[in-house]
């Protein structure tokens, strides 16, 4: 049996119609037709952007990348660079004045050395423009501007029940 071809295809959206109707009548949900093979493009808001070919800020990032770029944005640069340099102190004043003298704190370009003795300050001091120099080296220009040794504090004679009014003993410590 041979079926008659309509050309003008009113007979197949007729009968599609039909069942359409029929089927909300009765509550069916008929299953969609083939999706077009190029839909019609949804038109975006111009705020939302969708990633190209190439890296940009909503890309996944490297965590190192995004640390680094923390750091500049807050301005810890220096600090952490700072940091960092003055973990490695026996390789920037030799080991034995390592042993003998510790960084205690950075401010205003100022690095302030705490040392064992006065003996040692003093000795540290004749290497402060050299240190200086090292560290401007690795910093940056014009980030440490001065170094400052202090040899130990000296016991205070203010308090206590044998306290003497005026400045107190002349002996040196250290």
């Amino acid at each position: 049996m041979t079926e008659q071809h309509d050309p003008t295809g009113l007979d197949l959206a007729s009968e599609i119609a039909r069942a359409a109707v029929e089927a909300s009548a009765y509550g069916v949900v008929l299953p969609e037709a083939k999706p077009p093979k190029n839909p019609p493009r949804r038109h975006r808001p111009q705020e939302q952007q969708r990633s190209g070919a190439h890296p940009d800020d909503r890309d996944p990032q490297l965590v190192g990348d995004v640390l680094e770029s923390v750091i500049k944005e807050r301005g810890w640069k220096r600090r952490i660079g700072l940091s960092t340099v003055l973990r490695r102190w026996p390789e920037l004043v030799g080991e034995s004045n390592a042993e003998h003298s510790k960084p205690v704190n950075f401010a205003d370009g100022i690095l302030t050395v705490d040392c064992d003795s006065t003996a040692w300050a003093t000795a540290m001091r004749y290497t402060a423009s050299q240190l200086v120099a090292r560290l401007n080296d690795k910093l940056g220009e014009r980030t440490v501007l001065r170094v400052e040794f202090r040899g130990p504090k000296a016991p205070s004679w203010k308090k206590g029940p044998r306290s003497v009014s005026g400045r107190g003993p002349r002996d040196t410590y250290g």
